[in-house]
């Protein structure tokens, strides 16, 4: 009952930019370019939702432990100090981006004909950081109160409304790839008014900034939500150091069409991951309160029917995607010879996607119960020491060409998913 609201969010906040590059691959003449331009964004883009899940899904377990003890007056104190850090952070990310968007563009391996389609989108959509991480960083204090229908409710607003939005701006109004980035801006705001509202006015505990004389007695809590964040924040700044180092490879032995093959396998990712996302996120406050009210029977309980569903649902959409990936290729573009470079990059990217399960699993265990070291080693191990030096060697080392890149992923999946389940 936590996991099926949290599914249906993730799959609305998904569409924030799987509906942008479905769009946006359907404008007249400049489709495939366009797409490639929005795929070099990627990273910046992951790093913003890095910061929000760093004060989020640091902060909500230790929040839910806490609640779990009957501390409300402790966990009132983390969800405010998270508050405080993410939009402190939201304001300082935004001023570094529109300084440097052009140059980081470029070092992601933008040419100068993506640049005229990136850049614009890029700084459009900076205007929306603070919003953006207010809706995804404060969403998981909603659902740790045991509100998982206000949760999602806080997301379908937003997507809704991008999904209506978008259309009008690229096509009506004929604002091309700019028009997309206003109506995720746009969309962004509603979630975030939303979820402030419910939080601020509504929730048992209410959220607000931090007082100046509540600082100094908040330093261990931020320290705390730092930690344990620091798992979620390392894999998918993580995953964008693999994004560029990906993209900087493909440009050099596939050219800028197979950076939007990368575009679309990356949207695949998002798009069969959400589910597996929701599982685990949705899962996470029960084995957090259960293990600060100390239940360990509940706590294994809730951990096996989290990984029981994970694996019901992968072998599923792993068979789909193994036999038959077009549809889902098709779904981002039509354009035919993207598709058929689309479709064995896919099969390669995808060949052990079913050891992700296990690196989610492991992960998803190790914030809940506040094992800081585990979930930063594991995040680190998979990413960092496996696929970003694959990246490179499989390519050149072994002369595998775009084959090596993609598939980099799958032997990190065997090896880090292994590890991390194991233990």
């Amino acid at each position: 009952s936590a996991a099926l609201p949290m599914l249906v969010a993730q799959i609305l906040n998904l569409l924030y930019n799987i509906v942008d590059r479905i769009y946006i691959a359907r404008i007249h003449d400049i489709g495939t370019t366009a797409l490639g331009a929005v795929g070099l964004c990627f990273p910046i883009i992951m790093i913003i939702t890095a910061f929000s899940n760093l004060f989020g899904s640091g902060g909500a377990p230790i929040f839910s432990i806490n609640r779990g003890k009957g501390d409300s007056r402790t966990a009132d104190m983390i969800m405010n100090t998270a508050f405080t850090m993410l939009c402190g952070s939201a304001a300082v990310l935004m001023l570094i981006g529109f300084l440097f968007a052009r140059p980081l563009l470029t070092l992601f391996g933008a040419s100068d004909d993506a640049l005229v389609y990136a850049y614009p989108y890029l700084m459009i959509y900076l205007l929306g950081t603070l919003p953006s991480m207010i809706a995804t960083g404060m969403n998981p204090f909603i659902n740790a109160q045991g509100y998982a229908i206000i949760g999602m409710l806080s997301v379908a607003v937003g997507a809704v409304a991008n999904i209506i939005l978008d259309p009008v701006f690229i096509f009506v109004l004929d604002m091309g790839i700019k028009g997309a980035a206003i109506a995720t801006v746009i969309s962004q705001i509603l979630s975030a008014l939303l979820v402030f509202y419910f939080l601020h006015g509504k929730s048992e505990l209410k959220v607000r900034w931090l007082h100046i004389n509540e600082i100094s007695e908040c330093t261990r809590h931020a320290r705390d939500i730092i930690s344990l964040g620091s798992a979620g924040f390392i894999m998918q700044l993580t995953n964008s150091l693999v994004t560029i180092c990906c993209n900087n490879v493909l440009s050099v032995t596939g050219g800028d069409i197979y950076i939007s093959v990368m575009t679309i396998v990356s949207s695949v990712r998002q798009l069969v991951e959400t589910p597996i996302h929701a599982m685990s996120e949705g899962s996470s406050p029960i084995l957090s309160y259960n293990y600060g009210a100390r239940r360990p029977i509940r706590v294994r309980k809730a951990g096996m029917g989290m990984g029981a569903m994970i694996l019901a649902y992968s072998a599923v959409i792993w068979s789909i995607i193994i036999l038959e990936p077009r549809p889902l290729i098709r779904i981002f573009s039509s354009d035919v010879q993207l598709t058929k470079d689309a479709v064995p990059a896919l099969n390669q990217y995808f060949a052990a996607f079913i050891f992700m399960d296990l690196q989610y699993m492991g992960q998803t265990v190790f914030k809940s119960l506040n094992k800081k070291k585990q979930a930063i080693f594991f995040s680190m191990l998979r990413k960092a020491f496996i696929v970003v030096p694959l990246t490179y060697l499989m390519p050149y080392a072994l002369h595998m060409g775009t084959d090596g890149v993609f598939l980099a992923e799958p032997v990190s999946n065997v090896i880090g998913g292994t590890l991390c389940f194991a233990t």
